[in-house]
């Protein structure tokens, strides 16, 4: 990202992780609707030629979403919103508040002046791959729950709520299962993580570059969404492995559930749910990154009043030597 000029290492770690959760839990609240729709075109199975029964039940974001709450009620798309938050406050706040100590890290100590692209994408993707190692059980409890659609009469549901589906599937397969799909889920955020970072970046400098554009809403509104389009480009075909991986256990692996959903579905399945994973992380990152901004305001000027309650760390001499950037993305 384009260096801020106030930086983020007078913040604290505790500071900057307390920001990135609350940022990255208020548009898990906006945006979740999207993902709900999302889960469900991903995890939707082609039909067979010739089988009436067997046509896809949902079409497009808003066909999604408009049988979701027509056949389940409108709060059927906030499936998934309790471990959702839980996921958010673990993996946003790790691997936003990570990111500057491991990029320094990369850097060196005695690197003097901006930091290389290649430096930025590499400790964007250690903090993604080690944000989403802790927190894999969240996102598994997540799909999980989401994925439950309407069930016939009498059909008892598989989990009551999310604290439920921790402990039942803590039970009933052992607790190594919490990281079903560890693999694909971390190659899935370690890969969105440094796509938004760099295409963050990229457009944020070439909007800064024409005339009346000034860092303001207006140009974090587009480099947010821009953002979001290309993480999705890059990230969607591991975001439908990961969610077919958590939300059916007839795949034996990662590469197993590759193989056949490439072979019975065709290479376009791993763009399903393309126009709802796009609307999600485009307006996630947006609002995101706007509501960031103002935690971290809010954050930094507390701080400045000398209160105890998030700690004090300015680094004024860390801060003239690296920049200060922040990568985006959920």
């Amino acid at each position: 990202m384009v260096a801020d000029s106030k930086g983020n290492s007078d913040i604290s770690f505790a500071g900057i992780f307390a920001s990135s959760a609350f940022a990255a839990c208020f548009a898990e609240i906006c945006t979740i609707p999207l993902d709900t729709a999302k889960v469900r075109l991903q995890l939707q199975k082609k039909a067979v030629a010739g089988d009436a029964a067997a046509l896809p039940k949902y079409r497009g974001m808003l066909g999604t979403v408009a049988t979701i709450a027509r056949e389940e009620g409108a709060a059927a798309l906030w499936k998934g919103i309790i471990p959702g938050l839980h996921r958010q406050c673990i993996y946003g706040g790790l691997r936003i508040g990570l990111y500057e100590p491991v990029k320094n890290l990369y850097v060196g100590k005695d690197h003097v002046g901006d930091v290389p692209l290649s430096k930025k994408i590499l400790a964007a993707l250690t903090t993604g791959a080690l944000g989403i190692t802790v927190a894999n059980p969240t996102d598994l409890v997540k799909v999980r729950l989401q994925a439950e659609g309407k069930l016939a009469p009498g059909v008892p549901r598989r989990y009551t709520g999310a604290l439920n589906a921790y402990s039942t599937i803590v039970r009933q397969e052992g607790i190594g299962a919490l990281w079903t799909g560890i693999g694909p889920n971390v190659a899935r955020n370690a890969i969105i993580n440094a796509a938004e970072l760099a295409s963050y970046d990229q457009v944020k400098q070439t909007i800064l570059k024409i005339p009346g554009f000034t860092d303001n809403v207006v140009t974090h509104l587009f480099a947010g969404l821009g953002a979001g389009f290309f993480a999705v480009c890059i990230g969607s075909p591991v975001d439908v492995v990961k969610s077919r991986m958590m939300g059916d256990a007839v795949y034996k692996s990662t590469l197993d559930c590759f193989i056949k959903t490439l072979k019975n579905e065709g290479p376009l399945a791993f763009y399903k749910g393309f126009l709802p994973n796009f609307g999600r992380l485009g307006s996630w990152n947006v609002i995101m990154f706007l509501t960031l901004e103002q935690a971290k305001k809010f954050v930094r000027e507390l701080q400045s009043s000398g209160s105890p309650c998030l700690g004090r760390n300015l680094k004024k001499k860390q801060n003239h030597r690296y920049g200060s950037t922040l990568p985006g993305g959920h």
